[in-house]
């Protein structure tokens, strides 16, 4: 059954362990001891999650040997997660497990901020629910190990297109890859981008898997750790679609990390709220020789959504990308969530004496929650930016992302502002969606001094002139998303001198998401200002 509470980790060589029996399957969770500052940085983002399907169940001791021996341990370490060891609650083992095991096993696992020994704990951030608990992994980067029989059982059941419960509801939960060896017959895949390991197989089933794999790897011997970090690496399924991941050694990029000590602000009402400083972690992105380069360089601060991370901003909204394109140092927080306007401030300090950062262009956006983190910027220190992009999410105007009365609420200093958010969201991103989103946008047009009035009551939207934002831009453009199949409609506002000082955007067709063609039109607007 699923856990309803935290379950006890037991100290085993190398590691920790927990184990719990959920109503297909039982699970042992190994998670290797390392040196990475997991609590602060979240690498879980691009952590393997490695599931080992025992061919006959293991003792606690030989799970733990398995994992050592064959590499599985060494590859967690590296990226602060955890071994998976599963079998089937049913008598005859794989012969009669249910399909349905996977199905399950991916709706009892989660990734997010808050963990502890492979337990992913889930927080109600506003404080109004119990924690909920489950297997801790990136159910887009699964990757199943199986032999003879187990194996059989992933070869039937799992290299076709399988739905269940993805990140955010339902969806496609496929596997990004399988290592099956001593097979007893041919496999027959029905989906063509599942990446295979084949190993100690047949002539006659590899000959099926060539004809069937678009990415397969042929082996004798299975070296899990080797085969990981040379084939399977490349691989993660988002959204039904299996993407190849980055080299940045060929693309001319760097992706670094780093974990500074700030002064808790009285404000701080997340986990380090009453500490007198605490850690803040974040990545840092840009080009090859951009900091050799002559003179300083702009920055982009961005800030994940309430359950993601510095990495996601990075790579699935795309601002790794742009940085790249673009040419300028990208700053990710990690867990901003613990931290307040003021504590940016102290990192802003800090980077000015890392990197070469031009402190007159020094910008920040956000998704969802982040976008909250952004608007905190927007209210109390505007001084430090020279535009913010904050997307997808709208809060009182007078609160802080806490939910409490912030600090200070700018009503003075104009901030070039973009934001946008989408069409058919289920949460408040745009005027037409909820109060609280109209009287935001009438705050922004106050405090930068746009020319046009905004009149626009709720109440009122269906004789809105526009049926977004209740009234339109100076200047209304659309841009088409191919890779999306979307358009961005962008509604452009002049300030009282006629200066371009904000931008409105809607996405069609989007839910509750940040795009990478939103993001690029939010700097190609932010670029054009200076503080």
């Amino acid at each position: 059954m699923s856990m309803k509470t935290m379950p006890d980790a037991v100290k085993v060589s190398g590691g920790t362990m927990w184990t719990h029996r959920y109503e297909l399957f039982s699970a042992k969770v190994y998670t290797p001891e390392n040196d990475l500052p997991g609590q602060v940085i979240n690498f879980g983002f691009k952590a393997p999650y490695l599931v080992v399907l025992e061919e006959t169940p293991m003792t606690e001791e030989a799970a733990v040997a398995h994992a050592r021996e064959t590499g599985l341990a060494a590859l967690a370490a590296s990226f602060d997660t955890s071994v998976v060891f599963i079998s089937p609650n049913t008598a005859g083992g794989w012969a009669d497990a249910p399909a349905e095991i996977y199905a399950e096993l991916i709706r009892e696992t989660k990734i997010g901020p808050f963990y502890e020994n492979g337990v992913l704990i889930q927080k109600d951030f506003f404080g109004k629910g119990p924690d909920t608990y489950y297997i801790r992994g990136a159910i887009f980067r699964v990757c199943l190990y199986g032999r003879g029989a187990a194996a059989d059982w992933i070869a039937e059941n799992c290299l076709k297109t399988l739905q269940g419960e993805y990140l955010w509801g339902p969806g496609e939960i496929t596997p990004s890859a399988v290592c099956l060896e001593n097979l007893s017959k041919a496999a027959v895949p029905e989906r063509d981008d599942i990446a295979v390991i084949s190993v100690d197989n047949s002539d006659e089933i590899n000959l099926t898997f060539r004809s069937k794999c678009r990415y397969l790897l042929e082996k004798d011997k299975a070296e899990y750790e080797k085969d990981w970090r040379g084939f399977t690496v490349r691989f993660k399924r988002w959204c039904g679609k299996i993407e190849e991941e980055p080299d940045f050694s060929v693309n001319g990029a760097v992706e670094e990390y780093d974990v500074i000590s700030v002064k808790t602000s009285p404000d701080n009402n997340g986990r380090y709220k009453g500490t007198e400083t605490h850690p803040l972690g974040y990545f840092a992105y840009y080009p090859y020789g951009l900091l050799q380069e002559e003179g300083v360089q702009p920055v982009v601060i961005a800030f994940h959504g309430g359950g993601d991370s510095a990495l996601h901003i990075c790579h699935v909204s795309g601002w790794w990308r742009i940085a790249h394109r673009n040419r300028f140092l990208l700053i990710a927080v990690e867990n901003h969530m613990d931290v307040t306007a003021t504590e940016v401030q102290e990192l802003i300090a800090h980077l000015k004496q890392k990197y070469p950062v031009d402190e007159h262009r020094i910008y920040a956006t956000g998704f969802s929650m982040g976008g909250c983190k952004t608007w905190d910027q927007f209210q109390e220190y505007p001084e430090t930016f020279a535009a913010l992009a904050p997307m997808d999410a709208t809060f009182d105007v007078g609160l802080n992302m806490f939910g409490r009365p912030a600090p200070r609420v700018n009503r003075d200093v104009p901030v070039p502002l973009f934001y946008a958010g989408g069409e058919e969201t289920p949460l408040p991103e745009l005027p037409f969606q909820a109060d609280k989103c109209t009287e935001r946008i009438a705050y922004v047009f106050e405090v930068n001094r746009l020319k046009t009035p905004y009149h626009v009551k709720f109440e009122e939207r269906a004789e809105w002139n526009d049926k977004i934002w209740g009234i339109p831009g100076d200047r209304v453009e659309k841009v088409y998303d191919y890779s999306r199949e979307a358009t961005l409609t962008l509604n452009r506002f002049d300030d009282i001198n006629g200066k371009e000082m904000t931008v409105l955007g809607s996405v069609s067709p989007q839910g509750h998401e940040c795009r990478e063609h939103t993001c690029e039109a939010a700097w190609n607007f932010m670029k054009n200002y200076t503080r």
